[in-house]
């Protein structure tokens, strides 16, 4: 009897595979493969926070922490990959924390997610909730990981995302409100929006116009939300369109300060926009810049880059002025 081989019907930057027999094969490579640059000026280790779901998140802190007298502001950086694909241990992540680490003098923490489509939204939704939850579990405990308590201020805490990552902190921005009263001792000052993963059933200019050859490209984009939406739904679900005819009404949300960063030539460019001008319009604390002529991703493609370097100090000041506030 001849028997029909599965055929690969779904395919993500080489590391995701997806057959017509619903098999999923993920390869144990990143899709950066890119040198790890470890100067030894940060230090790290991992720690499961969701025993239930295998998933841990990675903390950082700046060598000289253990040495100073003040203690240190908290940054979660949330990593990308359009829900489907991205780890905390993928070498591209891993050299961005070192730069946040060391360029904010900040202890970073980058938390794992379920991933699609395996697991599809809200699983990613919920898991960065829980790794949130996990920092106030640490700041109220008894028997608390002393590598993160004894430098870790918990008074100064921020919460970046970057792409599917910025998707999730948005979410979480919403979902925990300006004083974010249900995570105290900890206190939240502001989120990162880098590039933030949004959509829609109506295509943007950005990305109706924006170029095949992008790094991030229209195909690539719908495939991405094609693998994590709930069944059965569009990308007007409340957790990809913020403003969609389903999604909460935000006017009457209050929310922490927020900061949205794009890159010109993103495809996401005009959602990211859109998103900042309603705040706005809602009289939400909202910062939007624009990095003229890049791309998706820039500043973890190459941390290094005057661009990226220009990034980081618009976080440092936003930090700044949130800290002293």
């Amino acid at each position: 009897m001849n028997t029909i081989s599965p055929v690969e019907v779904e395919e993500v930057r080489g590391v995701l595979r997806i057959y017509s027999d619903g098999s999923i094969v993920r390869s144990s490579k990143p899709s950066f493969d890119v040198p790890i640059d470890d100067d030894g000026s940060v230090v790290w280790k991992d720690v499961v926070f969701d025993s239930t779901n295998n998933l841990s998140l990675r903390l950082y802190k700046p060598i000289s922490a253990s040495s100073s007298a003040t203690k240190l502001p908290i940054f979660y950086y949330i990593h990308g990959g359009g829900f489907c694909i991205g780890s905390r241990s993928w070498p591209n992540c891993q050299n961005y924390c070192f730069r946040l680490g060391s360029q904010l003098q900040a202890i970073i923490i980058s938390p794992d997610y379920r991933l699609a489509p395996e697991n599809r939204l809200p699983a990613a939704i919920e898991d960065g909730y829980s790794a949130i939850k996990w920092l106030q579990e640490q700041a109220t405990s008894e028997n608390p990981d002393t590598w993160l308590t004894d430098v870790a201020n918990f008074e100064q805490v921020f919460i970046s995302g970057d792409s599917a990552g910025g998707n999730i902190a948005h979410n979480l921005a919403v979902r925990f409100g300006a004083e974010a009263a249900e995570l105290k001792p900890v206190h939240v000052r502001g989120y990162i929006l880098l590039a933030p993963f949004f959509g829609g059933t109506v295509r943007s200019k950005s990305e109706a116009e924006g170029p095949v050859e992008a790094f991030l490209n229209l195909e690539l984009i719908d495939r991405f939300w094609r693998l994590s939406i709930p069944e059965e739904a569009t990308t007007d679900h409340p957790l990809v369109n913020p403003f969609g005819p389903e999604s909460k009404d935000l006017e009457p949300v209050s929310l922490a300060p927020i900061l949205v960063v794009v890159g010109g030539s993103d495809l996401l460019k005009d959602r990211a926009n859109y998103y900042a001008e309603k705040l706005r319009e809602f009289g939400k604390r909202v910062e939007y810049v624009e990095f003229e002529g890049m791309q998706h991703g820039f500043f973890t493609i190459n941390p290094n880059s005057e661009e990226s370097n220009k990034l980081m100090q618009l976080i440092k000041h936003f930090m700044l002025v949130r800290r002293s506030g």
